[in-house]
């Protein structure tokens, strides 16, 4: 009676399941895939190379497209750089040629041409070409070219071209050309060419040619042409063409050209000085150059023209449209007598 049941059970589970591959069609095999009902979309088991549903493979090759729930055990081949991968990417190290969706991998994910989206990789993340969206790397988050959106690595986020949008490295955020909005770095940020925005170095934050914004080094800020906005250095600011805005530094800040507010602890210097300059130590103007607005220091060093006010304990300009207020003040084109004087000078 049991057998008889048992039977019966098998031959209705049979029956359903000719049924219902009646109804959606029969299952597909291929020489690189098992797809059901259809070699196109659906449920696909193995290497098919365009396919939109479910798909389970092992390792892809040649793929071409697919779109939905993609699941990898291992990276893909070299062969699989022109695959486009829409959809949710899950495996140890999900790939492609171009990744779109959300990209999870158990140690990282790698694009060969693109990664947007939302990428988390353990270990890394990253693209030969561009990355945006949301990107976690549990080191590192990087790209060939350019990286857009919220980008963070354990150990450091970089692109080789352009930087864009929130960018968070333990130990540095970095770009080859241009950075631009909160790029934090646990040891440094810096461009090669232009940094815009928020920018945090632990140890110092650097543009190779212009920084603008708020830009906090712990040791140093400095710009090969033009540092403009609030800088602030545990130790040095500096740019090789201007300084401008707010500028504070423990020990030293300086360039050819320095505007607005300046404070260090040691020294400020350069050619041509406007606005405020406030050391503890000197404020230094070379060969020829100008100060004009007000500087105070222990030494005011003017070795050219001085136009505004200088207060110091000892304050020595060439030529002074101003005045100087000190111990001792010396206008060196003054005449004899009027050279050297206590409380204040200017030029005679």
């Amino acid at each position: 009676m049991r057998k008889r049941t048992y039977l019966r059970a098998g031959a209705e589970t049979a029956a359903g399941l000719v049924l219902f591959l009646m109804f959606v069609g029969s299952p597909v095999l291929s020489a690189q895939s098992l797809d059901i009902p259809s070699q196109r979309w659906g449920v696909s088991f193995g290497n098919s190379r365009e396919f939109t549903g479910l798909r389970f493979n092992f390792r892809d090759s040649r793929v071409r497209r697919v779109s939905g729930i993609n699941v990898t055990l291992w990276q893909p081949r070299k062969d699989n750089k022109e695959a486009v991968v829409s959809g949710i990417s899950l495996g140890v190290i999900p790939g492609g040629g171009t990744l779109k969706g959300l990209q999870l991998g158990l140690l990282g994910v790698a694009a060969e041409t693109k990664l947007s989206g939302i990428s988390i990789g353990l270990l890394g993340l990253g693209s030969g070409g561009d990355i945006s969206g949301i990107n976690i790397g549990g080191l590192g988050a990087g790209a060939g070219e350019n990286v857009k959106g919220l980008s963070v690595g354990g150990l450091g986020v970089g692109a080789g071209e352009d930087l864009f949008g929130i960018n968070i490295g333990g130990l540095g955020a970095g770009a080859g050309r241009n950075m631009t909005g909160l790029n934090i770095g646990g040891l440094g940020a810096g461009a090669g060419e232009n940094v815009m925005g928020i920018n945090i170095g632990g140890l110092g934050a650097g543009a190779g040619e212009n920084m603008v914004g708020i830009n906090i080094g712990g040791v140093g800020v400095g710009a090969g042409n033009r540092l403009a906005g609030i800088n602030i250095a545990g130790l040095g600011v500096g740019a090789g063409d201007e300084l401008i805005g707010l500028t504070v530094a423990g020990i030293a800040a300086g360039s050819t050209k320095v505007r607005g507010i300046t404070i260090a602890g040691g020294a400020v210097g350069g050619q041509d000085l406007k606005g405020v300059q406030l050391a503890i130590g000197s404020v230094l103007v070379t060969k020829g150059g100008r100060m004009t607005g007000l500087a105070a220091s222990a030494f005011n060093y003017v070795r050219g023209q001085q136009v505004g006010l200088a207060v110091g304990v000892v304050n020595y300009a060439y030529r002074v449209n101003g005045l100087q207020i000190g111990l001792v003040n010396i206008v060196r084109d003054n005449p004899r007598g009027l050279r050297v004087l206590p409380i204040f000078n200017s030029s005679f």
